[in-house]
């Protein structure tokens, strides 16, 4: 029998159970599908595409060892499938399971409808905790341990299905992607995934849980795999273990407390793909109904660009968002604050702020992005509204300003007293709306009013009883990673942004 295995977001060879199975079958067709219609998307990018590009390249040399050849087609999905299906007479295909965003689900149930009328059957297998058409989370939590805890599967031995042309590997241009320079963005590649996962656990982990919260120490001090799990360069499941091997291993000092945390946000971070497994809408609707109409749909466009540039007059704000434009990535802190001031103190929607970040996140997995956009933007009902200070997150995160004068050269002028508000400084005119904007908005203003109209929707009729709702449905009473968050009036761990790791 001839086996189309159709990689995903699972790019690798190691613990990749669906390769597995297919190779199991018989002779393997190992095809990869980039659609067009998926990157001209508002959540798609150059950087994301020019990662998963050097991901292939690292996956068809691993390939061509095992004697298959990748092969890639750009087109539509269906098409591109049941022409491969009929010119190498295949009739069945092996994935593993998607949790993406709702074009990839619209376009998985189109798959599923030509598979099942084209004769050919398609087999799909988790590749990491989350669980399709979940009846209820109780228990959910154990399912996902014991996954972690099964045993990692090896590359099997391939027979390569013959005479199949590779095909290349498109440009960000040639997908007429946007221009997107990122100069200083993570590299794709499992090879690159794995040194990152060694370094971590052994030298740089120790001071995780103090120093992932500044930006200052966070690009260092995180594992930053948060891209390879997002397209799959590494497994979940084998992050999970390894971080187990090294805590079996007792290290002293801070080891304990920081391998312990980043297990817990790994745990955090399945957690969150199910809610969007469990409900595929929380990428447009807000999942608590009463916050649907707290702001206007047609955000401001002015304030949109101004914080997209990085541009608002708010220095730390300003500097994260251009560390973003030029990294890919950052860290969980600075994630929280700069989706909080574009919801309330901007008074953007969270759909156009929270489509612009994806595509700025080299490391964007939709199940993490959307849940805690929505959670930092108040229309969860599940968490107390946040409102972050974007001048006390700089004097706290970034005290002698290192960060803020990185990004910001323009403020280099600025007394260190008054960086972080250098309006209040007695010579900003000769600065501000010259050589940097003056700021927007009212910091404290805006904040005020954001604050007044959310607290009044939570006290409309029949609010607090739907929040309670959706906390039932999204929790489970034997997840102990949930227990914090039984309660609307609590608020869990997850109250930042975890997508970073």
């Amino acid at each position: 029998m001839n086996v189309l295995l159709w990689f995903k977001r699972d790019l690798r060879l190691h613990d990749h159970p669906a390769l597995t199975l297919a190779a199991g079958l018989g002779s393997v067709l190992p095809v990869f599908l980039v659609e067009p219609a998926l990157w001209a998307g508002p959540d798609a990018s150059a950087r994301q595409w020019d990662f998963v590009a050097e991901s292939l390249a690292d996956l068809r040399a691993g390939l061509a060892e095992m004697g298959a050849p990748l092969v890639v087609r750009v087109g539509d999905a269906v098409a591109v499938l049941d022409r491969l299906c009929r010119q190498h007479r295949i009739a069945r295909i092996v994935s593993h399971e998607e949790t993406g965003n709702l074009w990839t689900y619209a376009r998985d149930r189109k798959v599923a409808a030509w598979a099942c009328g084209a004769g050919v059957e398609w087999t799909e297998l988790p590749q990491s905790g989350v669980v399709r058409r979940l009846a209820s989370r109780d228990g959910w939590a154990d399912q996902r341990d014991s996954f972690m805890a099964g045993p990692l599967v090896p590359p099997p031995t391939l027979r390569a299905v013959a005479g199949a042309e590779p095909g290349p590997i498109p440009t960000a241009r040639a997908l007429k992607l946007a221009t997107d320079p990122c100069p200083h963005r993570q590299l794709g590649g499992r090879t690159r995934g794995l040194d990152l996962l060694d370094s971590f656990l052994t030298r740089r982990a120790e001071p995780y849980r103090s120093a992932m919260s500044s930006p200052l120490t966070g690009e260092r001090a995180c594992s930053r795999l948060s891209p390879h799990l997002a397209h799959g360069t590494l497994s979940l499941r084998e992050v999970v273990q390894a971080t187990g091997a090294r805590q079996a291993e007792r290290p002293g000092g801070r080891w304990g407390g920081a391998l312990n945390s980043f297990q817990s946000r790994l745990a955090w971070r399945d957690h969150f793909i199910q809610e969007l497994e469990d409900q595929p809408s929380i990428e447009l609707c807000a999942l608590h109904p009463g916050a649907e109409s707290l702001r206007p749909r047609d955000s401001d466009l002015t304030r949109l660009a101004a914080w997209e540039a990085g541009e608002t007059g708010l220095p730390f704000l300003d500097a994260s968002m251009r560390y973003l434009r030029a990294t890919g990535w950052l860290n969980f802190r600075m994630r929280a604050m700069v989706t909080s001031v574009a919801s309330h103190h901007l008074w953007l929607d969270w759909r156009a702020s929270g489509a612009h970040l994806a595509r700025m996140f080299t490391d964007y997995e939709p199940g993490i992005h959307w849940p805690q956009v929505q959670m930092q933007s108040g229309t969860s009902g599940i968490n107390i509204p946040r409102i972050c200070n974007p001048v006390k997150h700089g004097q706290n995160q970034d005290p002698t300003g290192a960060f803020t004068r990185r990004w910001l050269p323009e403020l280099a002028p600025v007394p260190d007293a008054f960086l972080q508000e250098p309006w209040k400084w007695s010579e900003a005119r000769q600065l501000l709306g010259r050589r940097y904007p003056e700021p927007i908005i009212d910091v404290a203003t805006a904040a005020r009013a954001a604050r007044d109209v959310v607290w009044q929707a939570r006290k409309t009729t029949g609010f607090a009883e739907e929040a309670a709702r959706i906390v039932h449905s999204h929790s489970s009473r034997a997840d102990p990673h949930y227990v914090n968050n039984r309660s609307p009036r609590r608020r869990a761990p997850s109250a930042q942004l975890t997508l970073d790791l």
